[in-house]
Formats: structure tokens, sequence, C-alpha cells
């Protein structure tokens, strides 16, 4: 039996990329640039098997620091790219290593059992909360739990899981490729987001309309 659990884990599978750099202008001042995550796993420590989301640098440095200090140093963590006081929203080459060098941290996280028992890490990937949100809720502070805002996240974007699947398969395909991402930075101003899909209950509302509009 602990023979086919052992086979069972080999077996297992997290794939992470970070790709598609888009630049987010909050207002004619100010704006940052913000990446895609996409997550396809057959892990048992993930309930939700494909996610996409878009984090900032800012909220992979928060995730850094909350899992260093939640493992207690028990581990030694993967390093972010440092944070460079002439990092240029127009200069390509700088974005493309971040990019790169950000997705090589989630790659080495997600191989972690310590970590991928860290609530903050699955927030992080599949939800849409914001980083005080992940915080309160991981330390259970919310009227929803970690596992109602990873199942809230998507739904706007996404009619269904066929959906989301047909989006990886065109988005996410280029993992293997040996050139690495492929930059495409896109200027788009932050807008009202579509109303959430009404998929889980009336009884549920408050909860989603509280998990979905807080970022």
């Amino acid at each position: 039996m602990s023979e086919e659990n052992d086979n069972a884990e080999d077996q297992q599978v997290i794939s992470v990329w970070v790709r598609d750099p888009r630049i987010q202008k909050n207002d004619f001042w100010h704006a940052y640039i913000d990446y895609e995550i996409c997550l396809h796993s057959n892990s048992v420590h993930f309930t939700k098997k494909i996610s996409i989301v878009r984090r900032r640098y800012s909220e992979f440095v928060w995730l850094r620091q909350k899992l260093q200090a939640n493992s207690q140093l028990m581990l030694k963590l993967p390093e972010i790219p440092p944070k460079n006081p002439f990092f240029s929203l127009n200069n390509a080459q700088q974005i493309t290593e971040r990019m790169k060098g950000l997705q090589k941290f989630l790659e080495q996280a997600v191989q972690s059992p310590v970590l991928l028992s860290d609530s903050c890490l699955h927030l992080f990937l599949q939800s849409r909360l914001s980083t005080s949100k992940m915080e309160a809720c991981a330390a259970g502070r919310t009227r929803y739990t970690v596992a109602q805002a990873v199942q809230c996240s998507g739904l706007r974007r996404f009619h269904s899981e066929e959906d989301l699947t047909k989006n990886l398969s065109t988005s996410c395909d280029s993992d293997s490729d040996s050139q690495g991402p492929k930059l495409q930075i896109k200027a788009i101003n932050k807008a009202a987001s579509t109303p959430s899909l009404n998929l889980m209950g009336a009884s549920q509302e408050g909860i989603l309309s509280c998990l979905c509009g807080s970022t």
C-alpha cells in the first residue's frame, strides 16, 4: 500500500508559468506592471487543478516574506529578483529578466512540502485577494475560507473549467520553449470588472460579492 502511495506522489505534477506582463494604469501618473500566473496541477495539494490570476512584483515580495515568517526558518526560501530602483516600465529586457526570476521563484516554492502547506501560497496562486485580505483570510479573520477564496477566483473571466482549460492550452503551452517566455507588454486602464457569474447559489452571494470585489 505504501509503495502505491509513493508512486502516486511521484506522478503528481505542479506546473506554474509567469507570463503576459501588462502595464496597469491607475491614473495618468501612476502605473505598474503585473504578470499572469498560470497553474496546472494534478497534485492533492490543490483542490483547484487549473487557475489563472494576475500579480504584481510587490505581491511577490509580500509572499516571500510571509512564507519565510510562517516556515520559521525551517528551510531556505528561493530568492526573487531584487528590487531595482532604476526599473523601467519601458525596458523590455528588465521586464523579461524579472519575469523569469519570478517564475523560477514559484517553480521552486511549489516543490516544497512545507511551503505547499501554507495558505498564503495557495491564496497568492489561486485567488484574486489583495495582500491584506490574503493575510486576513489565512489567519481566519474573514467571513470566507481559503477554499472559498480559491473557488471564487476566475468566475468572472471564464464561464466553465473547459473555457479555462482552452485558455491554458493556447496561452501557456510555451513552458517547454527553451527560449523562455515571449514578451508582449500591453497597457490597459483599470476598469470596473464584469459581474461575477452566479454559480454558487444565493446563499453564498454575500461571500462572493466580498471576495470578487476584493482586488
